[in-house]
């Protein structure tokens, strides 16, 4: 019996980190695991040109469950298939190519229970937030360094040793590079730089070199936010002014390679309103394909600079924002998410730093205080670094060690967000305190900024509460990351005809210092 075939995987498939044999005799049976990864392995043509001659697909199929999944030649005469189960048990796949020795091959395999930390892909959860794939909570806390890829393997290495141990679990990087920036000579296409590119081949040992980094990203928890485009080439290896029937292949192959690693996110580009040989339909186009050839549903946003990409659009599914002031400005965070109703991430928010660029000077306590202004504000917020004797050696540009103050900062803030709602950070207030955020009722997040008061009289918005209702107070200290529970509870005792509730006119002592917090909770 035949069942309908669908690109978009259902019922929660995602990505993930199981690394199986490759190649599977037609009706045997290997192990996996749910939202991990199993790979059909296929021995073809080698000669003309594969990448553009050969095509390759295979549909899995478990129960009413049918799953399509694109191949790529990976030279050599080797072809693989990706697959990302995500539901336990027996699955069956057959190939389909207009090659006769690729086309109609067939096995199954056994997905089994995800291992300990496979919690399978991000997705959106509650309109403005985001979970795994069996509805754990993922709370953003994201970097970015662009072109630590393209480093030696030991700069490489050094980068994934500090991520381990930094409480990032997001990363914003780019396949291409950078022109202003040390590289290590492999190209995502086969040829010679600068220009001698043969845009109709891609060069396989430039993917499986990227694939190992992804997949440690993926081993440690780390989402790896993958930016397909940049115009930061400025004609040195001509990889921002390629054709568009170029442009497309090489997207659809990106996509069939990594589509299934459960930590993959796609970023059309980073500022891609200053890429002068691109138009915004190409974007349009590009976030397409994508949707069309992934099979897991991936998240999808495109980064800007000054002409923010139309968010609206079906295919993106969280708003990536560059934004240089502090994200409480005009109260924009909340704006943005009323007019897209989706996830809005400041992917760039400047970044803490000591060169001389405008966007690479904040302190890290504005660092810091970026990250919870825009967590009040019911959105998430991205860090990078560039302090070094310059941009070329820095956090931002090619990874390695991170010398800022913010990073064990923003593990507290983590910490925080962790403890918090399941369902996220909402603004509660957004009419007159923008500085107050969480679950109307029970949960709530009052932050003074770079203010210093010595007192907050005990007020909240009377949307979800009752007279009677007791609350717990704590003083949080976000930069000397210290927990200070103020003494009893507060009883709410009048609702006022201001929409306001009190606990009798009491109030909390603060220290009169910047940077602090109170995190209030129902009783």
């Amino acid at each position: 019996m035949t069942y309908p075939v669908t690109r978009r995987a259902a019922c929660g498939l995602g990505l993930a980190a199981l690394a199986t044999p490759a190649g599977f005799a037609r009706g045997t049976a290997s192990p996996a695991e749910q939202w991990g990864m199993f790979e059909v392995s296929l021995k073809g043509p080698a000669s003309g040109n594969p990448f553009v001659d050969v095509h390759l697909s295979a549909t899995f199929q478990q129960g009413t469950e049918g799953v399509e999944a694109d191949g790529f030649y990976d030279g050599d005469g080797v072809y693989r298939i990706r697959f990302m189960p995500g539901l336990r048990g027996e699955w069956r796949y057959r190939t389909k190519s207009n090659v006769a020795e690729l086309d109609g091959k067939t096995g199954v395999f056994v997905a089994g229970a995800p291992a300990a930390g496979n919690h399978g892909p991000v997705a959106v959860a509650n309109t403005f937030h985001f979970a795994y794939a069996d509805g754990t909570p993922y709370k953003e806390i994201g970097t970015t360094c662009y072109a630590w890829i393209q480093q030696p393997d030991a700069r490489c290495d050094l980068t994934v040793k500090t991520l381990a141990a930094s409480p990032f679990n997001k990363i914003r990087m780019a396949i291409f590079p950078n022109e202003s920036l040390p590289t290590i000579p492999l190209f995502p296409f086969a040829g010679t730089a600068p220009h001698g590119w043969d845009f109709t081949r891609f060069n396989p040992a430039f993917f499986r070199r990227l694939e190992k980094r992804i997949g440690q990203l993926r081993d440690l928890g780390i989402q790896a936010d993958i930016i397909l485009f940049h115009p930061y080439d400025k004609g040195r290896w001509g990889f921002d002014s390629m054709a568009a029937d170029v442009d497309d292949r090489y997207v659809r192959y990106v996509v069939a390679r990594l589509a299934a690693y459960r930590n993959v996110w796609w970023s059309m580009a980073n500022e891609y309103d200053l890429m002068k040989a691109k138009t915004e339909k190409d974007f349009d186009r590009f976030f397409q394909i994508t949707q069309a050839s992934d099979p897991y549903a991936h998240l999808r946003s495109v980064h800007h600079s000054r002409k923010i990409y139309n968010n609206n659009h079906p295919w993106v599914t969280h708003a990536s924002i560059q934004n240089g002031s502090a994200v409480e400005d005009d109260a924009r965070a909340e704006l943005y998410r009323e007019v897209w109703r989706k996830p809005v991430v400041y992917d760039e928010v400047k970044y803490e730093g000591n060169i001389d660029k405008r966007w690479g000077q904040l302190s890290g306590e504005e660092m810091v205080h970026r990250f919870w202004e825009g967590t009040i504000a019911g959105t998430y917020v991205g860090h990078s670094e560039t302090i070094g004797a310059s941009v070329e050696d820095t956090w931002m540009g090619i990874g390695g060690v991170l010398r800022g103050t913010s990073p064990k900062r923003l593990g507290f803030l983590r910490q925080v967000m962790e403890s918090g709602p399941a369902n996220g950070i909402d603004p509660i207030d957004k009419w007159q305190d923008h500085h107050l955020g969480g679950e109307a009722g029970s949960y709530y997040l009052r932050y003074f900024g770079s203010d210093a008061p010595t007192q907050w009289p005990f007020m909240l918005p009377k949307v979800g509460l009752a007279e009677g209702q007791r609350f717990t107070v704590e003083i949080l200290d976000t930069w000397a990351m210290t927990i200070a529970p103020v003494p009893g509870t507060f009883t709410l005792r009048k609702l006022d005809d201001y929409n306001f509730a009190d606990a009798d006119g009491r109030a909390v002592t603060l220290p009169g210092k910047p940077w602090i917090a109170l995190r209030i909770r129902k009783a």
